[in-house]
């Protein structure tokens, strides 16, 4: 049991740790939508769009947090005021966001001779170098993630199932709308620090799909994406800490291997209720039939 609690005795690994159970716990939130409402190309596409913020704001000696949030606000934005406009498709406008904001944030980077380690901490994310500030701020980010989800519940759930209805009844789908891209936002922009761009997925989406396999109500599926998150993130530190691995990576890895797991498990569970029982013999009838 010593290799389980070793590496969590360290300061740093603690602080590590509470910062995936914290994005955890907000990626489920904000990640069950996506999931529910095939999200996930505007979520790939916001995340990747905020590489102008990041990179403007480290160049002019700012917070690459705001610049960050700046640019995936731009981004959502975008696609919220182009989502109006007829005859182009929402994934046409999408994609020509995600090229338009991620070829101006190399053209940016492009200027910067060092700027290479920190586009490799925005790819990647450095989940062992999380201080006690961030820590504070991903406690008010998931504060705020959760008002906005209670808030919002209804409204979300007729979004995701029937917009026109939603309407109808005077939900305000355009406002459900721009509060669920303002979850999303505030998601990948605080899980970016923790685990980077490229690998915030792996908190975001694979939780939720993983447990809307087994749940049936969304609360449910919210509960489980938490609990798999956690998991993906205590695993994975483990993991990192004994084998050398890049943490952010390996705990994105291992809520994708979580997703797969439950995939299996799912199928074999269908298959085990699909096989015919057999016929148990009547117990009462095999006594009188001996007698």
């Amino acid at each position: 049991m010593e290799w389980m609690v070793a590496p969590f005795e360290v300061s740093f690994v603690q602080r590590a740790l509470w910062a995936g159970v914290l994005v955890s716990l907000v990626c489920a939130l904000a990640g069950t939508w996506v999931v529910l409402r095939g999200m996930a190309f505007l979520g790939d596409a916001m995340s990747h769009g905020m590489l102008p913020g990041v990179a403007l704001a480290s160049l002019l000696g700012g917070n690459p947090l705001l610049g960050a949030a700046a640019s995936a606000g731009l981004m959502a934005a975008g696609v919220s005021a182009l989502g109006r406009v007829r005859g182009i498709s929402r994934d046409t406008t999408i994609g020509l966001l995600f090229v338009g904001m991620l070829s101006t944030g190399v053209i940016i980077v492009s200027h910067s001779r060092s700027f290479a380690v920190d586009l490799t901490g925005f790819l990647f994310g450095d989940v062992l170098a999380v201080r006690v500030t961030d820590l504070v701020l991903l406690a008010v980010a998931l504060a705020v993630a959760g008002l906005v989800s209670v808030l919002g519940h209804r409204s979300f759930v007729a979004l995701v199932f029937d917009e026109r209805k939603a309407h109808t009844l005077g939900l305000r789908p355009r406002l459900a709308n721009a509060l669920l891209l303002g979850l999303l936002t505030l998601a990948i922009v605080v899980s970016f620090h923790v685990v980077g761009t490229l690998l915030v997925f792996g908190l975001l989406i694979a939780p939720p799909a993983a447990a809307v396999l087994w749940a049936r109500r969304i609360p449910s599926v919210m509960a489980g994406a938490a609990v798999l998150g956690s998991l993906a993130t205590t695993v994975g530190l483990l993991v990192s800490w004994h084998w050398g691995t890049a943490a952010g990576a390996t705990i994105a890895a291992t809520s994708v291997a979580l997703f797969f797991g439950s995939v299996l498990a799912a199928h074999l569970h269908r298959r085990v209720r699909a096989r015919p029982r057999p016929a148990v013999p009547d117990v009462e009838r095999e006594v009188e039939r001996a007698q």
